[in-house]
């Protein structure tokens, strides 16, 4: 099987203080940092998309302290047309998780299936108190024929692999796609913000487990190591702005 074509697809950015990015650390220090999906092309197999950004008027509604910056361009339908697809040629979604800005472009995606862990629905669904405002967008909820439940390591096609990175969340996945030409790629989700994170071992000031959170960034770490896959993490402006944004993309050879 080719490589598959890996694009990074722009979604805007949002504010949150430091403290949240490396809880204990960077007090009082503002932050903004990009989000971001990921869209997988297989040669001969499904379009995948794992998180699919945040929904501005959602944002502004509920959360407008995050100061979000969407450009129309910046929206999963303008994204995907820089690739050359359409929501509806989307096959397969995947949630790293399902608080709001990992979710805001499940809604255009109606073709799609969604690979999800059953206990990551159900706190969705009814959240912790503190978790209720991560958990504030339910437009991804739409079809429920459209759910795969899935657990553990889950492999969607062969070189793309989910990984179970609980901590952040209850059943937060990070994704693995691996390439022939080039090193892999390891897709963090919230499971690392930054590299930092994962040097570190610092974890994001919103979790449900910190110490499940610690376990994932150094799962992180080694599957890293011993996969031969460089990370990416979820929230850090200054190495996205060195990343290829769609429509280059990597892999593909």
């Amino acid at each position: 099987m080719a490589d598959p074509k890996v694009y990074l697809l722009d979604g805007g950015s949002l504010v949150i203080d430091g403290s949240q990015v490396h809880w204990h650390h960077d007090l009082g220090n503002e932050v903004r940092f990009p989000v971001y999906s990921v869209l997988v092309e297989v040669e001969g197999g499904p379009l995948i998309m794992f998180d699919t950004g945040f929904d501005l008027d959602h944002v502004n509604r509920v959360l407008p302290f995050e100061k979000p910056e969407q450009t129309p361009q910046q929206t999963i339908p303008a994204q995907l047309e820089l690739c050359g697809f359409k929501p509806e040629d989307v096959d397969i979604v995947v949630n790293s998780h399902f608080h709001f800005d990992h979710v805001g472009g499940n809604k255009y995606l109606t073709n799609a299936q969604i690979l999800v862990h059953k206990d990551e629905l159900r706190h969705a669904l009814v959240p912790e108190p503190f978790e209720r405002l991560g958990y504030s967008d339910l437009s991804f909820d739409f079809d429920k024929s459209k759910y795969k439940f899935i657990s553990g390591e889950y492999e969607i096609v062969p070189g793309v692999t989910l990984i179970e990175t609980p901590g952040h969340t209850v059943a937060h996945y990070s994704m693995l796609v691996e390439l022939e030409n080039g090193p892999s790629m390891l897709f963090a989700g919230d499971a690392a913000y930054t590299y930092q994170a994962v040097e570190t071992e610092v974890v994001g000031g919103f979790h449900l487990d910190p110490s499940a959170s610690i376990d994932s960034l150094r799962k992180l770490a080694y599957v890293s190591r011993t996969r031969g896959a460089d990370i990416y993490p979820s929230h850090e402006m200054e190495p996205w702005l060195r990343w290829k944004k769609a429509p280059e993309f990597y892999g593909g050879n």
